[in-house]
């Protein structure tokens, strides 16, 4: 599939202006971007379900527009972010509905590789079980991957995902993408719309950023999803880091840094600092952190975070340079918080000393932004802080 320089607009206003892409087979396209975007507009564009003002879609060298309905759709397939139904039709009528581009008046019943598509779509969206129970009786996530062995029985050159994990839970997120992966894997070409940016990170070849209409940025995730690229598209402050497991981008949206004003020093001890630095950080108080081992984990949360640290040599003692900087901080900072149990870890007992005021924390999760907060209110640093 290749779209060119496609312009769409809609009631007078420019919903799509000169947006182009491609797909190729074996890939899985990921499109994302703030609501109003144009990422729906987009797909169904891409399906002919709209027709744009300039440009043009072409799909195995046609023009999805210059085609009749049967024929785009024996070309894409869709998944809607719906999967509402207003009938109880049985899971297998639903799917084998996917074949309905390929019957005719002279051969409205479906031949023996059109059932066999239907039956091999069903087996392999995990469906077989549920094929004769009605639609409207299977769960969220059992209807999702009914649209999707639809889509497979249909048989295309491409398919086009409208949000696939809207409204499902962790589970099914992951064994709808796991599912669309395995079947782009097979050589299938996709484009999905992708709300969470961690998983289209995780799940896509490449990303298309789309913001008020235009292309912000395309290609592979690990070059599109930066700090950067996400603040001009989505107008949102991140921190930007590479998940431990997958290794793919990992995003975590943070408060604007002017909703609030105070200074949050942490000191700790490797993972004892580390559950402190991300709520505080995600609530937006300016965030420094040390002195902590170069390399450590502590560390390695405060880069990620793109927080400023004071770091020592490993197995070493904290030099007299190193104790100045953390304590320049902490005089500086409205509150110093630290881990219960690093209270007596290398400098922290001297550093504590010289803070005006301390939070003690011996939960190193989200309950630290109650306690800053609660010190907040007591020293009168700011009202904002303290909500």
């Amino acid at each position: 599939m290749d779209a060119t320089d496609l312009v769409v607009s809609l009631g007078g206003t420019t919903i799509l202006d000169g947006v182009s892409l491609s797909v190729e087979a074996g890939e899985l396209v990921g499109l994302v971007g703030p609501n109003g975007a144009g990422k729906t507009t987009l797909l169904r564009t891409l399906a002919g379900y709209l027709t744009p003002d300039a440009g043009s879609v072409r799909v195995d060298g046609d023009d999805v527009h210059a085609l009749t309905s049967k024929a785009a759709s024996r070309r894409v397939a869709v998944v809607p972010q719906s999967s509402a139904f207003s009938f109880d039709f049985a899971v297998h009528d639903v799917v084998a509905m996917g074949r309905h581009p390929y019957r005719s008046r002279l051969r409205p019943a479906d031949d023996a590789d059109g059932a066999a598509r239907v039956e091999a779509a069903l087996e392999r969206c995990e469906l077989t079980d549920l094929a004769d129970r009605p639609v409207t009786a299977v769960s969220g996530g059992e209807r999702r991957r009914v649209l999707l062995a639809r889509a497979l029985a249909q048989d295309t050159l491409v398919t086009l995902l409208d949000e696939p994990t809207a409204g499902l839970d962790v589970n099914h997120q992951i064994r709808t993408l796991d599912l669309i992966r395995d079947l782009v894997d097979d050589g299938r070409r996709a484009v999905a719309a992708i709300h969470d940016l961690g998983l289209a990170a995780r799940y896509c070849d490449r990303l298309v950023v789309l913001s008020g209409g235009c292309v912000h940025a395309a290609g592979p995730p690990a070059e599109v999803v930066t700090r950067d690229a996400l603040r001009d598209a989505f107008d949102a402050t991140t921190a930007v880091g590479t998940d431990p497991v997958t290794g793919t981008p990992s995003v975590t949206p943070l408060t604007h840094p002017a909703d609030r004003d105070a200074h949050v020093h942490v000191l700790g001890a490797g993972d004892a600092a580390v559950g402190l630095l991300e709520p505080l950080v995600t609530a937006g108080y300016r965030v420094t952190v040390g002195p902590v081992v170069d390399g450590g984990l502590d560390h390695e949360a405060a880069r990620r975070l793109d927080r400023p640290a004071v770091t020592t040599p490993p197995f070493g003692a904290v030099s007299d340079d190193a104790f100045e900087r953390a304590a320049a901080y902490c005089r500086g900072a409205d509150v110093v918080v630290v881990p219960d149990d690093a209270r007596a870890v290398g400098a922290n007992a001297r550093l504590v000393a010289v803070a005006d005021e301390t939070v003690i924390v011996d939960d190193a999760h989200a309950a630290v932004r109650g306690l800053v907060a609660d010190a907040l209110r007591r020293s009168g640093t700011t009202s904002a802080s303290a909500e």
